[in-house]
């Protein structure tokens, strides 16, 4: 069943309508919310979504409890490739909570808040910008750490980043949640304006492992892997320090050593190399450089260093 959550007039007898799709079926009382398309030029989500309610449809009688899909929640960004909200070049995730009386996207985040309250997990899931590329990983504050992390153990990513309080912005839809009592695990892999496919299978299968968990599902699931999670251990930056083109020679996943060599800047016009860009401490890379035009101070990869490292 589709429905709409929000609806706003725009000009021309048109309507912006932020949808939904439940899926109930059996007598469960669990809910699941999976949330994604805040950023329109983040479409991992996209495909997922897709995964999760085909194979459903598919399976619906192995379904015990509520799946509230919500595949878009800034559609006219998606449908015009643009990360914000179109006409206001306004970043959704930084309108959270919004209001009931407010501007179009104030009341527009106050319905999607409401909406999504009271579900049992919200899984929000986003993508990387068309500059880098994220290993499939969970990110989590410190002061829902305790809370969320066994939940994000469910899931099948390779990388639970718990960031400090300081980087968490209030402005975003999952601390909105999480601190209304909403555990909303917040999803980032891939890369911008791309779907990889390997990608949405690994969290597909986290998605229905977590459902089984819940108690909501009792079809079968796939195994999951166990994540690196960064609790006790710092994140290398590696940033650039010339401008040109990176060509890196490392790949996710890579287990470096401080002073590694990682890649190259390049100048085209005097065909050589500017930078051997280096690895600044050890670790396991799991952001790396995708788009290739850089300049001084451009972020080319996280590196997850040992437990007792310091980052450069």
């Amino acid at each position: 069943m589709t429905e709409k959550i929000a609806s706003i007039p725009l000009a021309v007898n048109e309507s912006l309508n932020i949808q939904k799709r439940r899926i109930r079926h059996g007598t469960g009382n669990k809910r699941l919310s999976l949330v994604t398309g805040t950023h329109g030029d983040e479409l991992e989500g996209q495909y997922l979504a897709y995964m999760v309610g085909n194979y459903i449809d598919e399976h619906i009688e192995d379904l015990d409890g509520t799946l509230d899909i919500y595949p878009a929640l800034n559609p006219m960004g998606i449908d015009s490739i643009t990360r914000s909200i179109p006409m206001f070049d306004l970043d959704m995730n930084r309108v959270f909570p919004g209001t009931k009386s407010g501007t179009m996207a104030e009341v527009i985040c106050s319905a999607i808040v409401e909406d999504i309250a009271g579900s049992d997990v919200c899984i929000d899931v986003h993508s990387s910008n068309i500059f880098l590329k994220e290993i499939p990983q969970i990110r989590i504050s410190v002061p829902t750490a305790k809370t969320l992390v066994p939940y994000a153990k469910m899931l099948n990513v390779d990388f639970v980043w718990i960031h400090e309080s300081a980087t968490v912005l209030e402005s975003t839809l999952a601390h909105t949640l999480n601190s209304r009592g909403t555990k909303t695990l917040v999803v980032e892999m891939g890369v911008g304006m791309r779907i990889t496919k390997e990608y949405c299978q690994q969290l597909f299968d986290g998605v229905m492992n977590l459902m089984k968990e819940l108690g909501m599902w009792k079809g079968d699931t796939s195994p999951v892997r166990e994540p690196v999670i960064s609790e006790g251990r710092e994140v290398g930056f590696v940033n650039s320090d010339a401008a040109g083109i990176f060509v890196p020679c490392a790949n996710f996943g890579d287990t470096v050593k401080q002073g590694d060599h990682i890649g190259d800047v390049v100048d085209p016009l005097t065909s050589t190399v500017v930078e051997k860009v280096q690895a600044v401490c050890d670790g396991m890379i799991f952001t790396l450089r995708e788009y290739p035009v850089v300049y001084g101070g451009s972020l080319l990869a996280r590196i997850l260093q040992p437990a007792g490292g310091e980052a450069k």
